[in-house]
């Protein structure tokens, strides 16, 4: 003779320990609540959500096709990385003032010029 237990099964080994965590935005939750009345399963009923949500994912056939090839996700970092050190050039280009390669020597010649400027006008004032 069987004896019947009364209660929640075991779960054992198929016991669920890790969280996966989602928030949606209100268009996201209104469309969910839209997928389960057509299911006819009330959101505000506690413990249907997460079941339902977790069958749905995980009995949908992933689409291969659809995935992005790992060369063009790879190319996709390598342009971001090439972004972020363009964008610290350009940082390191303003904070020195170095617009052009040859600012500082333009500087510099400039500089010279109103020196001798002022040593010729010196020198004629002399005279």
């Amino acid at each position: 003779m069987a004896i019947n237990k009364i209660g929640r099964k075991r779960l054992g080994s198929k016991k669920r320990e890790h969280a996966i965590t989602l928030y949606f935005n209100g268009t996201e939750l209104e469309k969910i609540k839209t997928i389960l009345q057509s299911y006819n399963l009330d959101y505000r009923k506690r413990g249907t959500v997460g079941p339902f949500l977790r069958k749905l994912i995980l009995n949908k056939e992933t689409i291969k096709e659809k995935r992005i090839p790992d060369s063009i996700s790879n190319l996709g970092y390598q342009l971001n990385k090439i972004g972020a050190n363009i964008n610290q050039l350009v940082k390191v280009a303003s904070y020195k003032n170095l617009r052009s390669p040859n600012s500082n020597l333009d500087r510099e010649m400039h500089k010279a010029n109103k020196l001798i400027i002022e040593l010729i006008e010196t020198i004629n004032t002399k005279d």
